[in-house]
C-alpha cells in the first residue's frame, strides 16, 4: 500500500485489516511523510518511511492546498 501521509494511521490500519482477509502473500506500506506522533493505532507496520515531519502543511509534488500548489516540483511548508 502506498500512502502520501500517515497521520493517526486509522485508514491505514482499516485497509491492512481488510486487506489481510484476502489472504494476500505479502502486505507492506510505504509513505512519503510519515508523523508517528499523532498516531492514534499502536503497532502500525509501515516498512518504508520517506522523511518524519512536524505537524505543518506540506505543499507542492502533488501536496496542494485549496487545490494550489500542487506543482511545485519540490516541498514546502505553507506558512499562514
Amino acid at each position: 500500500m502506498v500512502e502520501d501521509v500517515v497521520d493517526t494511521g486509522l485508514t491505514l490500519n482499516y485497509l491492512r485489516k481488510t486487506l489481510a482477509l484476502r489472504s494476500p502473500a505479502s502486505l507492506a506500506a510505504v509513505t512519503l511523510l510519515d508523523r508517528p506522533y499523532r498516531r492514534l493505532v499502536e503497532d502500525l507496520p509501515v516498512r518504508y518511511v520517506g522523511f518524519t515531519v512536524p505537524d505543518e502543511l506540506f505543499v507542492g509534488y502533488g501536496f496542494d492546498s485549496d487545490e494550489r500548489f500542487r506543482n511545485l516540483p519540490d516541498l514546502h511548508v505553507l506558512e499562514s
